[in-house]
Order: C-alpha cells, then sequence, then structure tokens
C-alpha cells in the first residue's frame, strides 16, 4: 500500500483545526502520518494536535510558504497531501488521492475545488464562481495545466523534492499553492479533478479588505515568479516538453 503524510500549515486557529483533524480521522483510507505546521501559535493548538495523534511542528519563519515548505520537508511517506486549517474533507478523499496519483504515476499532483461554507451566500457564491472558476481558469492557462488548490492537493515526494530547492519559502507574502503549481517542471502531470472537492471556510471573501489581502499575495507571487522565468516563456518550455514526450 502507497504510504501518505497529510500536511497542515495553522497559525492560531484551533477550534478549525479540530474539525478537520475529526474528518481525518473519519477517512476510509487512513492517513499514515499528519504533520500539523504550527506558525508561532498562542492558542491551544498543541493540544488539539496532541488529542488528534498529529505530529505537531513549530516554525518561526512567517508566512504560509515557509510553514507549507517545512511541513513537506518533514513529511516521511510517499504521498504528500496539502489541507488548510479550515478544510473539512469528504471521507472518502485520501482514498480517492491515492487511487488517482497511482494511476496517474510517480511523477504527477492532483487538485480539487473547495466548496464554501460559512459566512453570507454573496460570499459563497463569489468562493465558488469567481473565485474558484477563476483560479482554475485563468492561472491553468497561464500555466498550462490546472493549478494546485492549497486547500485540497495532493503529490508524489519525488515531486517535492524536484521542487523543494526552487520554491519560494523566504518570501511571507507569497501564495503557496501558486508558487508550488509555478515551479512544477515539465516532466509532472498535474490533474485538476473537479470533482475531487473539500469544503472551505468563505472567511477569506467575508470582506472587501479579506479580498483586497488575498489579491496583493496574488500580485506579489505573480511578480516573484514573472522575474524567474516569464510566464509565456514557462508555458512554452512545457509545450515544448509535451511534444517531445507524448503520453
Amino acid at each position: 500500500m502507497t504510504t501518505i503524510s497529510v500536511v497542515i500549515p495553522t497559525r492560531n486557529d484551533a477550534e478549525m483545526l479540530a474539525v478537520c483533524l475529526a474528518a481525518l480521522a473519519r477517512q476510509t483510507r487512513p492517513a499514515d502520518e499528519i504533520v500539523v505546521v504550527d506558525n508561532a501559535s498562542t492558542d491551544n493548538t498543541a493540544e488539539i494536535c496532541a488529542a488528534a495523534g498529529a505530529r505537531r511542528i513549530a516554525v518561526e519563519l512567517p508566512g504560509i510558504a515557509a510553514s507549507t515548505a517545512h511541513g513537506f520537508d518533514e513529511a516521511r511517506f510517499e504521498l504528500i497531501a496539502r489541507l488548510d486549517t479550515d478544510s473539512i474533507p469528504p471521507d472518502d478523499w485520501l482514498e480517492r488521492v491515492e487511487a488517482i496519483l497511482q494511476q496517474a504515476g510517480p511523477l504527477s499532483a492532483v487538485s480539487g475545488p473547495g466548496d464554501f461554507y460559512g459566512e453570507s451566500p454573496f460570499a459563497r457564491w463569489v468562493g465558488r464562481s469567481v473565485y474558484i472558476a477563476g483560479y482554475f481558469w485563468a492561472i491553468g492557462w497561464l500555466l498550462g495545466h490546472p493549478p494546485l488548490f492549497g486547500s485540497n492537493f495532493a503529490m508524489w515526494s519525488d515531486v517535492w523534492d524536484r521542487i523543494r530547492g526552487s520554491v519560494h519559502r523566504g518570501f511571507p507574502l507569497v501564495h503557496d499553492d501558486l508558487d508550488i503549481s509555478y515551479q512544477i517542471p515539465p516532466e509532472v502531470t498535474v490533474i485538476g479533478d473537479l470533482s475531487l472537492q473539500v469544503q472551505v471556510s468563505a472567511r477569506p471573501l467575508a470582506s472587501w479588505h479579506a479580498v483586497g489581502r488575498r489579491l496583493s499575495m496574488a500580485w506579489t507571487t505573480f511578480g516573484v515568479e514573472f522575474r524567474q522565468e516569464p510566464p509565456f516563456q514557462r508555458r512554452r518550455r512545457r509545450r515544448q516538453w509535451e511534444r517531445d514526450h507524448p503520453r
């Protein structure tokens, strides 16, 4: 059987973390380990992790990019699955992730969307119809493959080994999922499965200030990535590799 690590970055979000860990405890295919990357929480995150049997790793570097990268570095098993603290995966999430990546082969990653809960009906509509739909369409077009959505993705550890030195873990205002998506090399198959959903809180869309913060981080992330390699150059490189290596 393939082994699976689940990585969850968190900061002062113990209540939602407890819900996420409870959902992981109900999985039809249990995780082989759960790694909670605790970015200087001052609440009872440590107690929540201990009660759930999760391995808690404390990090001091600020930002989600540093937390995710550190958790992936520490993951000990063949598949690395990624959730946010406010993610609530369905009971068969890991079972489906494992099946998809086993079929796709050892250099592959998979991501699905979020089904938003909480906040107002309008915030949930924006999340579903604008944010998620726009992210998968626009960023997918830019990259030439589906992007990874931070609340719901997984990859083989071999994929992480290829990009761990190029992700921008020292940039606090970088979106980790977009950064990882941009660093994925052409030989990696990225699968976007719209039926692979998890529930995700709509709180990042609850106010214009919250939306503006996410857009600012996206703008910063694009600036970092584009300085490293212009997007159309990256897309051409991937297309050329696909022509030279038809699957």
